[in-house]
């Protein structure tokens, strides 16, 4: 086996020994001839010339090959691993040092490689936390502005009627600022909880738990409780409804709220005797629901706008919170669910769409 080893090319060692005694027995062998040619000296120093430039250009062949061309490649590979190029692994197949550094290069590349692709996302995730904590922080000033915004007027009409209920006598007056105080402070108290559940909503705190059930008798109990059970509405309602159940996978609780804000936007928005007018299309898998009031439309520059936390339609009678229409965008945008709203000649419809299931 020791004796095999001898007659291995498996160093670049022994590569370059055996080359270069290799080179000195054919200079000797080519002497030799040249010396037994039986022709003139000057025609034996010219072949023997000839033979040594030949054998000197073999030589720089096998050197260039064995030893010269795999540095080359070797530091080909090195230069763009330095600029973090891994795309091209060293080549070399050679069975001694260079083969064996070729390989710790490849594999060191594919460390580096695997290295620095845990490392961008390690940092793409750092940037998505501080991100996250970024907007967390956002959320919670824009809370904190928006309860002490649209709390100043409740608590500015709850303090100048406790203040005036101090000093009243008349147990009449006395009875309608107590009212007065009652009504602010649940409205107070039904506007915190309206933005806490929309924060929850836009945080990811709360989340839709879906179900299957049936749209069309869903609406009509919803409807029926917002509408037909109301002794003093004054519009005329008109409703179009699949004479079907209709069946959709939704969170119920949160699409009562949807409409629930919708419908009772519509009812205040509706113009004395106007008509107010419930549709659901269903067609190629969707449900379409429409609500129509009969009333001054709204600014086109402000449809974008009705979605918003806090807006409010300057023409609009309803003077809600301005929060009830950011809470149905957000429980419809969780879903993906189509949903807008259109002036139409006399008055404005709301509408969303949502898939059916059988």
């Amino acid at each position: 086996m020791k004796l095999k080893d001898n007659f291995t090319l498996r160093t670049v060692r022994k590569k370059i020994l055996i080359v270069s005694k290799l080179a000195g027995i054919l200079l000797i062998l080519s002497y030799i001839l040249s010396a037994k040619l039986k022709t003139a000296p000057d025609i034996s120093f010219a072949v023997w010339f000839v033979l040594v430039i030949a054998i000197v250009l073999v030589m720089d062949f096998l050197m260039g090959h064995l030893i010269s061309k795999p540095i080359s490649k070797l530091s080909q590979t090195a230069q763009k691993m330095a600029k973090l190029d891994f795309s091209v692994p060293c080549t070399i197949t050679a069975n001694d040092e260079f083969g064996e550094l070729g390989i710790s290069l490849n594999t060191m590349a594919d460390n580096l490689q695997q290295a620095l692709a845990k490392l961008e996302a390690a940092n793409i995730q750092l940037e998505k936390d501080v991100w996250q904590e970024r907007q967390l922080l956002a959320e919670r000033k824009e809370l904190a502005d928006s309860l002490s915004h649209e709390m100043k007027t409740p608590l500015g009409i709850i303090r100048a009627y406790a203040e005036g209920l101090q000093d009243e006598t008349d147990d009449a007056k006395r009875q309608r600022y107590s009212q007065v105080i009652i009504t602010e402070t649940e409205r107070m108290g039904r506007m915190i909880t309206t933005l806490l559940d929309l924060s929850a909503l836009e945080n990811g705190a709360a989340r839709l738990c879906p179900e299957r059930f049936d749209f069309v008798a869903f609406l009509e109990t919803v409807a029926g409780r917002l509408l037909i059970d109301t002794p003093e509405a004054d519009f005329v309602l008109e409703y179009q409804l699949p004479e079907h159940p209709v069946y959709v996978n939704t969170d119920k609780g949160r699409m009562e709220q949807v409409l629930d804000n919708l419908i009772v936007n519509a009812k205040h928005n509706t113009s004395p005797g106007g008509i107010l007018k419930l549709s659901l299309l269903e067609k190629e898998g969707l449900l379409d629901f429409s609500i129509f009031n009969q009333g001054t439309p709204i600014p086109e520059e402000s449809l974008p706008k009705i979605w918003s936390k806090f807006y409010r339609d300057r023409n609009s009678k309803y003077s809600g919170s301005g929060l009830g229409l950011a809470i149905v965008a957000q429980v419809l945008g969780m879903q993906h669910l189509a949903y807008g709203a259109e002036n139409h000649p006399g008055g404005v419809t709301f509408y969303f769409s949502i898939p059916t299931v059988k």
